[in-house]
This record gives structure tokens, sequence and C-alpha cells, in this order.
């Protein structure tokens, strides 16, 4: 019997077998690269607010604390936005007739909060407990970035499982004296590991990777 398909059949063949499995797993890393890209995390992107304040003037030039306007971040899981009144507690006196801050005064006088544009916002169904972290050893800066270098607050990390389950994996690579916990500046010295497993003993720490610790 004559043989009815060329022998280059064989050849395309498999060039297209080998074809489509490259192209789904590059589909497949080319979406999973997007999914980690600032274009859907937001992450480096400075969000435009109602008063622009900087925490680098505010943090880095006066070194202000972070508890003085997130006054419940050691005892709740929300950090807390500051009241206007806190706001004008400085800016009664100090730049009190400067127009970039009317939207504030005014929010003093109407008694209405002026609405923040959320930077750092977890999906609903992620339950996040600032109070669980800070108290444990975990700085300000290891989640939202130098701050006191942003003239504009943005997105410092991903906010992804994969970025949360990093730390949550092996806390003890990220992990500070209490103490240092609100330093802005604080730079993990070259021990860090040794210090981290020392801490994460000291302070009862394991690691939470169960689907419950975050999905509630």
């Amino acid at each position: 019997m004559s043989q009815i398909f060329h022998h280059s059949t064989n050849t395309l063949s498999r060039l297209s077998i080998f074809g489509a499995l490259f192209l789904a797993a590059g589909t497949l890393w080319l979406i999973l690269e997007i999914n980690r890209s600032p274009y859907v995390t937001q992450a480096g992107v400075a969000r435009e607010q109602p008063v622009p304040f900087s925490h680098q003037h505010h943090v880095g030039g006066l070194g202000i604390d972070c508890r003085y306007c997130h006054t419940s971040v050691e005892t709740s899981a929300t950090a807390g936005m500051p009241p206007t009144k806190t706001c004008m507690n400085c800016h009664s006196q100090i730049w009190s007739d400067s127009p970039t801050l009317e939207p504030v005064r005014e929010s003093f006088r109407s008694e209405r909060s002026i609405e923040w544009v959320k930077v750092n916002d977890l999906p609903d169904f992620v339950y996040f407990d600032h109070s669980a972290h800070v108290n444990q050893g975990v700085g300000c800066t290891t989640c939202h970035g130098r701050v006191d270098r942003m003239p504009l607050m943005w997105q410092e990390a991903a906010l992804t499982m994969e970025w949360c389950l990093a730390c949550h994996r092996q806390p003890e690579q990220y992990l500070r004296p209490r103490d240092q916990v609100w330093n802005a500046a604080y730079e993990p010295p070259a021990d860090q590991l040794a210090l981290g497993l020392s801490l994460a003993r000291e302070y009862g720490i394991h690691t939470r990777t169960s689907c419950s610790t975050c999905h509630r």
C-alpha cells in the first residue's frame, strides 16, 4: 500500500505539538508576570489625594512618629486615619493660610472627614491585623517601604498572596527589635538571620501558612 502522507508530515506534527506546548507555557508565564506587574498591583504608583500630604516632609523631615497619626496601630487590626483635629494641632499655627490646606480647614470647620484615597488596599476576603505584626517586631517599612522618602504615598509592595507567604514562611528574615519597629531608616544587620531567629524565639513567633490565618 502506498504511503498517503509525506515523510515531512511527521516533522510538522512534532513541531505543532511542541509549539503548542511552548505557546501554552509562554501564555501562562505571561499571565503570571502581568498579574505581578504594577499595572495590576498598582505598586509604585503614587495616589492623588484631596490634600498632597508628604510623608517625606512629616516623617523624614520633621521626625513625626507613625503612631502620632495612626493611633490604633498597636491595639487594633487597622492602623487608623488621623482625624482632622490631629492635622490642626500644628496647622492652626503653621501654614494656617495656605490654599493647599483649605480642605483641611474646611473639614475641621464642618466636621466632615476628608475622603482620603486608600493606598494599601487589600481585598475584602483578606484579614490583616496591624497590631499582631508591629507588636511582634515587623517594622512599618517592611510592608509600606521607606515612607520617609515618599513625597506622595504609594504602595511599595505587590500585596499578593505570594508576597505575604514569603514572610509567613520565613519570618526571621524580616523581624527587628520592637524598639525599631517605628524607625523608618532602620537597616537590617549583616547577621539578620541570626537576629531574626533569636527574636522569633523571644517573641514566640511561628510560621503561619494555614488558609484561616488570613482568610476568615
